[in-house]
């Protein structure tokens, strides 16, 4: 009694300190999610640098963090000083009263009487949808201009998250195979379906991250330089901006490049609102269509519409992390139960052996 006494004593303070340290650990989430992501995606370019150069932790981890700060990290940088310097200087004219996005609302009502008639079905006034056009255009430039403000009176949080993100990231690279031993040896679920999911793990933040990424940054550069090449200003903002909402499956891109082709086409532009219309649907929306099917449900071995589910309800309860968590969440979800079926559920179907009783023994009966 006494032995059992101290094993749940032990097993639940272990818990217990578990927990506390998540919680310790909860404010760095982002950097440190970043910094497992960052060592999982960029594996194999370490594993090509050790069959180079050899058994090499230290230089390997800091070649492969190098070529990673080149590729993702300050051009990430680069692009978000851009934005928000972009969206602060709408905003500025917005105040200004250089821009006003309310006469814009009304030409596509003047240009497309239509409008109302369509709404009115659905008891909803066109002055109402202006009023909230209007207010999320002028609060997605003020948040541009917070977040611009934001950033330069919490530049030491900034950098720190930076440099904890780059420093964990080093060492997970350095040591991560050393880790998911480590954890497979302390966690209690069998050595085989721990490797099954961390294989998963690993399998889903690749494919999510570089499948994800690498379609905003397509759909972005391509809605940028349409943008430009039609003369609208504010082309790197936009581009920029469609590359933001091209993370939400399905829509994406859209959000964007629609209503700049319908005011185009209210204002009487109707060649640049059908190139872009054309442009939009044939190569914008084909980049979304054929590549995240490829490069994220194939690689994720999740359907489509649990992509965009998973992506949807883990944006809205992780943030801008969630394009990966959401995923991820609902693959890890499918493995476990991929496990569970395939070790229990066949073993509860298995019908036992019924021994029949043969004629001699019937006649002794």
């Amino acid at each position: 009694m006494y032995a059992k006494l101290e094993t749940r004593t032990f097993l639940a303070m272990l818990v217990g300190v578990s927990l506390a340290f998540v919680l310790l650990m909860k404010p760095f989430f982002g950097p440190i999610f970043w910094a497992v992501a960052i060592a999982l995606i960029f594996h194999p370019v370490q594993q090509r640098l050790v069959r180079k150069l050899g058994e090499r932790p230290n230089l390997n981890a800091i070649i492969t963090l190098m070529i990673c700060m080149v590729i993702v990290v300050i051009p990430v940088l680069v692009l978000v000083t851009s934005l928000i310097a972009e969206g602060v200087g709408l905003y500025q004219r917005i105040q200004s009263g250089e821009i006003r996005p309310g006469e814009y609302v009304d030409q596509v009502n003047q240009a497309f009487p239509a409008i109302q008639a369509f709404l009115a079905p659905f008891d909803i006034r066109f002055e109402e949808l202006r009023d909230r056009v209007v207010s999320l255009f002028v609060g997605g430039s003020q948040f541009l201009a917070k977040q611009a403000l934001g950033v330069g009176q919490n530049t030491f949080q900034f950098f720190l998250g930076l440099a904890l993100m780059v420093y964990l990231a080093f060492f997970l690279l350095r040591d991560g195979s050393k880790l998911v031993e480590l954890l497979i040896k302390a966690l209690p679920l069998g050595d085989e379906r721990e490797r099954l999911l961390f294989a998963k793990f690993a399998e889903v933040t690749r494919a999510t991250v570089k499948g994800n990424l690498l379609i905003a940054i397509i759909q972005g550069a391509l809605g940028g330089l349409i943008f430009l090449a039609l003369g609208i200003k504010g082309a790197l903002l936009w581009g920029v901006v469609m590359a933001i909402v091209s993370l939400l499956p399905a829509v994406g891109a859209a959000l964007v490049w629609v209503p700049a082709a319908i005011y185009l086409a209210a204002i009487g532009d109707m060649v640049e609102a059908t190139i872009l219309t054309v442009f939009g649907v044939v190569v914008i929306g084909l980049a979304d269509n054929l590549l995240r099917p490829l490069l994220v449900g194939r690689d994720t071995k999740l359907p489509d519409y649990i992509v965009l589910l998973s992506t949807l309800g883990g944006i809205v309860m992780f943030g801008v992390n969630g394009f990966v968590m959401g995923p991820l969440v609902a693959a890890l979800f499918m493995a476990f139960w991929g496990i569970f079926i395939r070790e229990f559920g066949e073993e509860s179907h298995r019908q036992p052996s019924i021994s029949v009783p043969n004629r001699q023994d019937e006649d002794s009966v």
